[in-house]
């Protein structure tokens, strides 16, 4: 495994930075204030998507770009050191084409769409005229386990009718909101395979039935695109609408979380990074009792606690990007289970440290500090609880453990006499 950036990608790094620093980051208070005033700030991103795009910042997400699909075409092992920086400020990924659930949408639309799907719907995603969202999730189940999923998907000669209620589509308050992805039951009969009945749909905007019930908050924050609760009640849409065939949407789903999951934690990185950044400068200017807050033991630890836990979770993240360009997603599915926990995690610790450092400050919004600590929250729930990832694990771990038991069996060997060995 080499981590090391390659010239080209230490060339898009330093690309990237200038943008984000002559462009993007002065446009930061315009962009809070249109949200404060409830308007989605299309004025400030706009421009600012048209200049990315001239620069050849764009698309820079998806390793499957084809020569004439607009972007640039990284694998995830590049993309994460430029992920990391469009992190730092949480909106700035639109401005280059890469925000979810867009990034996860064109990745399946360019797996399975039709040439008329492609036409309708991933070529305006791809040229950033459109934004789009995944209904999955669902209020009335458990949907840590996709194969609960209630909502049907019926079919009624050259239709598809859809009945039943989602949560945390996101983008559904976007003025430039198109589409949803859903994915619903489309055979219900009993003894059906539970991995087979489920299929994805395309639904407009606009379709008679199709209804955003509300925002939903997430810990007391409204995001300007949306996290809504949407409805779908006798909603028809074309048998042409479906997206891959009828009974694969759980292997959709999966092909469609594996990237957006790792992409998540890459921009987490960016964020830890900043929130050290600014917990080290705040204890390096901040006196009490006479002296800086540096001077303090236990704020050093926490410092370098704080680098020692981005370094380690940098090093997974770039293993699990590796794995998946080398191997696949499927073969990289453990360590992107293992980056997803600990990126979250990583993202609360390092948060709940600066905060304290900076004392009363840090949990108003005169930092970034407190959305950033509620984000890692959120993210402990966003694509798949920790709890399913560590089950995961914990199934790899034991597989691997009962078939070295079973290997020892054959060469009649016990783990005691083993360990003798190794010692």
């Amino acid at each position: 495994m080499e981590f090391s950036y390659s010239p080209k990608v230490q060339e898009l790094r330093a690309r990237l930075q200038s943008f984000m620093d002559q462009n993007v980051a002065p446009a930061d208070a315009a962009w809070r204030a249109s949200v404060a005033r409830h308007v989605y700030p299309l004025d400030v991103i706009e421009p600012l998507k048209q200049k990315a795009k001239a620069e050849g910042l764009w698309n820079l997400f998806l390793p499957g770009l084809k020569s004439d699909e607009p972007g640039t075409a990284l694998t995830n092992l590049e993309y994460a050191p430029l992920a990391e920086i469009m992190g730092r400020l949480p909106w700035s990924s639109e401005v280059f084409n890469c925000s979810p659930p867009d990034t996860g949408n064109m990745e399946i639309l360019h797996l399975f769409a039709t040439p008329e799907q492609r036409e309708r719907w991933l070529n305006p995603l791809l040229a950033g005229t459109i934004r789009s969202g995944v209904s999955i999730t669902e209020p009335d189940v458990a949907s840590s386990d996709p194969t609960n999923l209630a909502t049907s998907i019926r079919r009624d000669g050259d239709e598809y009718v859809i009945n039943g209620r989602k949560w945390f589509t996101t983008n559904a308050l976007h003025p430039n909101f198109a589409f949803t992805l859903v994915m619903g039951i489309s055979d219900d009969r009993p003894d059906a395979d539970p991995h087979l009945r489920h299929s994805f749909v395309i639904v407009p905007v606009g379709t008679p039935g199709f209804e955003v019930v509300r925002d939903v908050p997430i810990m007391g924050h409204h995001s300007p695109e949306g996290h809504c609760e949407v409805r779908f009640t006798d909603v028809r849409v074309p048998v042409t609408n479906l997206l891959g065939e009828e009974g694969r949407g759980f292997a959709i789903a999966q092909a469609r979380l594996g990237p957006g999951r790792i992409h998540h934690c890459m921009r987490t990185i960016g964020q830890c990074e900043l929130a050290l950044e600014l917990m080290c400068e705040r204890a390096l200017d901040r006196r009490t009792f006479g002296k800086p807050l540096a001077d303090n033991a236990n704020i050093r630890d926490w410092i370098a606690e704080a680098r020692i836990e981005i370094e380690q979770a940098r090093l997974l993240n770039l293993k699990a990007a590796w794995m998946m360009d080398t191997y696949g997603n499927k073969a990289a599915r453990t360590e992107v289970s293992m980056i997803k926990v600990a990126a979250a995690r990583l993202q609360m610790q390092v948060c709940d440290r600066a905060m304290q450092v900076f004392g009363a400050k840090g949990i108003t919004d005169d930092t970034p500090l407190a959305y950033l600590w509620t984000w890692g929250r959120a993210l402990r729930f966003i694509d798949g609880p920790d709890e399913v990832h560590l089950r995961g694990i914990a199934r790899e771990e034991l597989k691997a453990a009962k078939e070295r038991a079973a290997e020892r069996v054959a060469r009649d060997v016990t783990p005691e006499v083993e360990a003798k060995a190794v010692a």
